[in-house]
Formats: C-alpha cells, sequence, structure tokens
C-alpha cells in the first residue's frame, strides 16, 4: 500500500451523490437524522456517488465512481445496515484499498458512521460503474447489477425543491428527487424503485476527523 493504516490517513472526497431508495414519498431520515422510521418501514437502497476532486493520503482519486447498496431494517440511527460497493473498475489498486476504505467507514471521517451502523459488509468488487448527467436526470450503471435514473422535482418557480440547512450527514442541502428507474439484481435481491423516493447531494467529504 502506497498510504498509511484506515483511520489514520488524511482524505478527502468533493463530487455528487444520488440515491433513490423504497420510501414512496421523500425520505423522512433526511430531517429525523435517523429518528423516523423510513416510509415503509425499512430502507432498501442504492446510491451512486461521483469524484469530482478527491485523494486519500497520496493516492488520487479525481474522476472515479462509486455505486453503493444499501439495506437497513428499520430506523437509521438504530444500525443493523447491509451495505456493498461497487468501485470504478478503473481505480488503480491503491485507489481501489482507500475507496473500500472510505466507504466500508475504515477511514473514519464523514463516512466513518459506516463501521459503527453497517453490521454486515456484503463486499466491495470493481465493476464499470457509470456516472451520468444528461440535462437534470443523473444515471448510474453499474452494469446489470444497478440500473437507475432520478430527476428533481420542481417547485412552484420550476427550479429544484432543495432541503437547505440540514444536519444530514451527507450534507446540509438536499435536492428532492424522484426514481425514474431504480432496478437493483444484486447478492440475491431483486428492487424496482421506479416513482419512488430520491435525493441528490454535493458532498465534501473528508477524514480522519
Amino acid at each position: 500500500m502506497a498510504f498509511d493504516t484506515p483511520g489514520e490517513t488524511p482524505w478527502a472526497i468533493k463530487g455528487e451523490l444520488i440515491l433513490n431508495c423504497n420510501c414512496t414519498v421523500f425520505c423522512p431520515c433526511v430531517v429525523s437524522l435517523g429518528q423516523h422510521p423510513p416510509t415503509e418501514g425499512y430502507c432498501q437502497a442504492w446510491s451512486g456517488v461521483r469524484i469530482d476532486e478527491g485523494h486519500y493520503g497520496d493516492t488520487d482519486l479525481s474522476g472515479l465512481n462509486v455505486g453503493l447498496m444499501l439495506e437497513i431494517p428499520g430506523l437509521m440511527a438504530r444500525g443493523n445496515w447491509k451495505a456493498a460497493a461497487y468501485i470504478d473498475e478503473r481505480a488503480s489498486e491503491d485507489a481501489y484499498e482507500a475507496l473500500v476504505a472510505i466507504f466500508s467507514g475504515k477511514a473514519r471521517g464523514t463516512t466513518g458512521l459506516f463501521s459503527v451502523l453497517v453490521s454486515e459488509f456484503l463486499g466491495a468488487e470493481r465493476a464499470p460503474v457509470v456516472f451520468e448527467t444528461e440535462g437534470n436526470a443523473r444515471r448510474l450503471m453499474v452494469g446489470k447489477k444497478i440500473q437507475g435514473e432520478i430527476v428533481p422535482v420542481p417547485g412552484a418557480d420550476g427550479n429544484d425543491i432543495v432541503v437547505t440547512n440540514t444536519k444530514y450527514w451527507m450534507g446540509p442541502d438536499i435536492t428532492v428527487a424522484t426514481a425514474t428507474k431504480g432496478r437493483v439484481r444484486a447478492f440475491g435481491r431483486v428492487w424496482d424503485f421506479d416513482g419512488r423516493s430520491a435525493e441528490i447531494c454535493q458532498i465534501d467529504w473528508h477524514g480522519p476527523r
């Protein structure tokens, strides 16, 4: 490895995160900070991260994408999450290991809560992770495993509806969105979340503190 032990190495990521879950209306976790149950009583979600600029120690992470699958049995804050990560196949070996450390929570910092909340890390694997923006639509494609597209919900003046100044762990400003496609075929899960809750967040994460 070209860098120090996870949990000690300085890292930072800036970019955009998209997420689609099984909530029928906008995810209650954003404003309740995980204290209110999802609309269906449990959470199933896929997420995509586009890294515009980032590093882990001396390892450059800029330009890479990550796909995530999350399964939460009840209240987000209670933990017992299951998670899996798909790491951009273009990542170098060091970048791959760095992204696994960040998205498993081992690198601490912004994503450190994953190490507490995720009780079963289903695994990480390399995959073709494509994150596209066309107009206001965002798409995530991880082969046939995750195929999603989300669009912002327009407000009264035609601009996006944005929940601002939150204490949500991902970032303070969350754009309310909906999925035009949300399909997961991975780790024995078969999910279809077309028309369900989605969100967009500009991220500025760092660690280990």
